[in-house]
């Protein structure tokens, strides 16, 4: 089965979005989703930018991988789903925490190792969902 990869002129017009959404943020808010998307990039370098429900994100094989954005008071990374917040319990303790996102305080350094080991453990459960989405159609 063909990865399923988006028209370069939605990758185009993601991109375009994501770089007007950060030149709206605060320089350190600006500074931090840098970070995050560089993280992002650091583990699944293949991702293609996203931009829906009004932050970035990131798709892998077509499916989305990981949205972020900038708030008040924190930065977020969603979806987090309930394996990876189970999994990651003990270190997520210190971060608020809903049904699909973590946040980290703005007052706090940016978790980059937190952040790249959740978004490894997101890579593989979209692997494995794709993975067993195929076999199903088999």
């Amino acid at each position: 089965m063909k990865k399923k990869t988006p028209p370069k002129s939605e990758v185009a017009r993601a991109k375009s979005q994501i770089s007007a959404y950060l030149a709206k943020l605060p320089a350190e808010s600006r500074r931090r989703l840098r970070k995050v998307r560089a993280d992002i990039r650091a583990v699944a370098p293949k991702a293609v930018d996203a931009f829906s429900y009004g932050i970035p994100g990131t798709k892998l094989d077509g499916r989305t991988l990981v949205w972020y954005g900038a708030f008040k008071h924190h930065t977020s990374l969603f979806p987090m789903t309930a394996g990876i917040r189970r999994r990651n319990a003990p270190v997520l303790k210190r971060y608020e925490t809903s049904a699909g996102t973590v946040q980290f305080p703005l007052d706090e350094p940016l978790p980059s190792g937190l952040i790249k080991r959740l978004v490894r453990a997101r890579v593989a459960e979209v692997r494995v969902n794709r993975k067993a989405k195929r076999q199903k159609k088999d």
